[in-house]
């Protein structure tokens, strides 16, 4: 397969532990936010101080590293996003995720590479000519567009030989409005998910009431306005063959471990299609893998899957329920206190129900990322257990290095909540 750019498998950092989750997962390049100026205000966002750090840590995974500015910007605040930007520079970011023009202009400014966000809601070659005239390197389409619609502006691009690429969301939340530009939260609760304080009023469920007699119905069984999270990796191949070069996942408000399974899972579906598209058999294994890839990606915290906009409209693209419909749930059970690097052992405080052998364990931290194990054999005392309860030290085999302080989780299934409508369809 010939392609005109180096792919980049995008994936999101809401904090330090994701951040080096999606690294570790594969990444080619994580975006994440700065304190008041990106579109998710709820994750814990990085200061400009901590801007060279993350440009140090993606460079020794030869990852690109993308700060996302991607809110309304009013007049008061254009120092500081002209400061921020210049920050980014200084620090060696590789590009900045924005769509306001005061921020395109600060880029400019500061020379540095600057990608359109799919706030601006470019929905055609026209809008791509526009921005890249601009000197924007890659632009995000409007979620809405089908993938025929993409196909034939990367198709433009090539023909006028545009220097700039497409970048597409692959994973995660759907917004009901158009490339999330939706008023409703301002409108309910005064928190503008312009600004990045969506309170997501959308993915809740709703009475309607008579108003001459105060009868009460509700709305069916769904949540009306809560579309099922996007889910691509069925179809990744034809989003390559497409010429999209961008990939990004959803989720900087989501858990590490989301980051660090999704990412594994996009890893593995876009090198297996770059590695065996052109064998005779590839539908065939490429969908065998990818059905396995779905149940890893249902095990993190999804509303169900659908295809998006990427085929046509969605006609039942709606969730059943509120919350999450993961296969699995973590539960915190305790702390590191102490890894021995030469016998490959962490020490941990259990805190709360306990450890039992054979759990499947998340170990996370902000210098260790996300490390996965299966606690084969568990000691307290320095004796053989099955299982180790609140207030006792277990050891348990460990071969990546984990850190004092670090948290530990165990994964238990949660089946009982997934719904069998939720695949993708």
């Amino acid at each position: 397969m010939t392609l005109p750019h180096r792919l980049e498998l995008i994936s999101p950092a809401g904090d330090r532990t994701s951040l080096l989750a999606a690294l570790q997962a594969g990444a080619d390049a994580v975006y994440f936010g700065a304190e008041g100026y990106n579109m998710r205000a709820a994750s814990r966002n990085f200061t400009r101080g901590d801007f060279t750090d993350i440009a140090g840590l993606c460079g020794k995974y030869h990852a690109k590293a993308y700060l996302a500015l991607n809110t309304v910007v009013y007049d008061d605040e254009i120092q500081t996003v002209e400061e921020t930007v210049m920050a980014a520079k200084d620090a060696g970011l590789d590009a900045v995720i924005c769509w306001d023009l005061s921020v395109i202009e600060a880029c400019r400014k500061a020379d540095i590479p600057f990608h359109i966000s799919t706030q601006a809601s470019v929905s055609n070659y026209s809008a791509v000519q526009f921005y890249a005239s601009l000197g924007a390197r890659m632009i995000v389409p409007a979620r809405e567009l089908t993938l025929e619609q993409v196909q034939n502006i990367i198709s433009s691009i090539r023909n006028d030989r545009l220097n700039v690429t497409i970048e597409c969301f692959i994973h995660g939340a759907m917004c009901m409005a158009v490339s999330g530009r939706c008023f409703l939260s301002q409108d309910i609760f005064g928190r503008s998910a312009n600004r990045g304080a969506c309170m997501q009023p959308c993915r809740r469920s709703y009475t309607i009431i008579d108003a001459e007699d105060g009868h009460e119905l509700e709305l069916g069984t769904d949540t009306v306005m809560s579309p099922k999270d996007l889910c691509t990796i069925t179809f990744i191949d034809k989003l390559i063959k497409a010429g999209v070069t961008g990939f990004k996942i959803e989720g900087r408000n989501r858990s590490p471990e989301y980051v660090h399974t999704t990412t594994t899972c996009y890893r593995k579906a876009i090198d297996y299609t770059l590695e065996h598209a052109h064998e005779k058999d590839f539908s065939q294994t490429f969908d065998a893998l990818t059905k396995e890839l779905m149940k890893e990606l249902e095990t993190v915290y999804n509303r169900g899957f659908s295809k998006g906009f990427y085929f046509g409209k969605p006609v039942d693209a709606w969730t059943k329920q509120y919350g999450s419909l993961a296969t699995e749930k973590k539960v915190y059970v305790g702390t590191v206190q102490k890894y021995y690097p030469k016998a490959g052992v962490a020490e941990i405080l259990v805190h709360t129900k306990g450890i039992d052998k054979k759990n499947k364990l998340t170990i996370q931290g902000p210098k260790t990322g996300l490390v996965t194990l299966i606690a084969e054999s568990l000691r307290v005392n320095d004796q053989p257990a099955d299982s180790a309860l609140k207030g006792e030290i277990v050891t348990i085999a460990c071969a990546a290095k984990v850190r004092k302080n670090d948290k530990v989780y165990v994964f238990e299934s949660f089946l009982a909540h997934r719904d069998s409508d939720s695949g993708i369809g």
